[in-house]
C-alpha cells in the first residue's frame, strides 16, 4: 500500500476525468455495475457502517419513473445516460452494525436512543456521501464516465423508488461512456493556498 499508483491511473481518476452531460450509445452491463460496487465497498466509513444504498436505473420503464422528478435542465442528459445511480442513505443503517462492526455490536444502540435522531441522520448523510464519492471514483477507474448532480426533487424520487421511507435519496450520478466532443473547457480550480492551510 506504500506504492503510488501510476500517473496514467491518476489521470483517469482525477486529472483528465470530466463531468459528462452527453453520452455515447454504448450500454453498461450489470456485471460492470457489480464491479463498481465491489470496489466501493472497501472505501472507509465511520465504524464501517456503510449507509449508502444505490438503485441503478437502466430500463426504459425505470427511466420514465425517474424523469418526473428531474429538474428541466437535467432531463435530456439523464434520459440519454445508459445508467443513472440513485445514491441514497439507509435511515436504519445501524441494524447492520452487528455484522459490519462485530467488535462493538452494541454500538448500534447509540443511534436509536431518544434524542439521537439528528446524530443518526448526520452520520448516514456524511458516510453515505463519502460512499457516493467512492462510486464516482470506482466508475472512473473501470473506464466509465460520470455526471453527478443534485437537480431533482428528492421527495418525488423517494416516493417513487423508496415508498416505505427507509431510504432517502442524496444525489444522482449518470454513468456511461461520455461523448468528449460535447465537453466544454474545464473550469478553473482553487489552488492549494486558496483552499488549504498547513498548521
Amino acid at each position: 500500500m506504500s506504492t503510488m499508483i501510476p500517473e496514467a491511473a491518476l489521470d483517469t481518476i482525477f486529472r483528465k476525468a470530466r463531468t459528462y452531460s452527453a453520452w455515447l450509445p454504448k450500454p453498461v452491463s450489470d456485471e460492470v455495475l457489480r464491479g463498481i460496487y465491489d470496489l466501493v465497498k472497501y472505501g472507509p466509513t465511520s465504524a464501517n457502517t456503510m449507509p449508502m444504498r444505490v438503485v441503478f436505473v437502466k430500463s426504459e420503464s425505470a427511466k420514465q419513473r425517474l424523469k418526473g422528478a428531474l429538474h428541466e435542465g437535467n432531463v435530456t442528459k439523464t434520459m440519454a445516460a445508459p445508467v443513472t445511480a440513485i445514491v441514497a442513505n439507509d435511515t436504519r443503517f445501524h441494524e447492520h452494525i452487528p455484522k459490519l462492526f462485530p467488535q462493538m455490536p452494541g454500538f448500534k444502540d447509540m443511534f436509536t436512543k431518544p434524542g439521537m435522531e439528528e446524530f443518526a441522520r448526520a452520520h448516514a448523510m456524511r458516510n453515505g456521501s463519502l460512499q457516493g464519492a467512492y462510486l464516482i471514483l470506482a466508475a472512473r477507474a473501470m473506464g466509465l464516465d460520470c455526471g453527478p448532480m443534485s437537480g431533482f426533487d428528492n421527495a418525488k424520487v423517494d416516493a417513487e423508488f423508496f415508498p416505505d421511507g427507509r431510504f432517502k435519496s442524496n444525489f444522482l450520478v449518470n454513468i456511461g461512456y461520455g461523448d468528449p466532443s460535447k465537453l466544454h473547457p474545464r473550469n478553473p480550480r482553487l489552488e492549494f493556498d486558496e483552499a488549504c492551510k498547513i498548521v
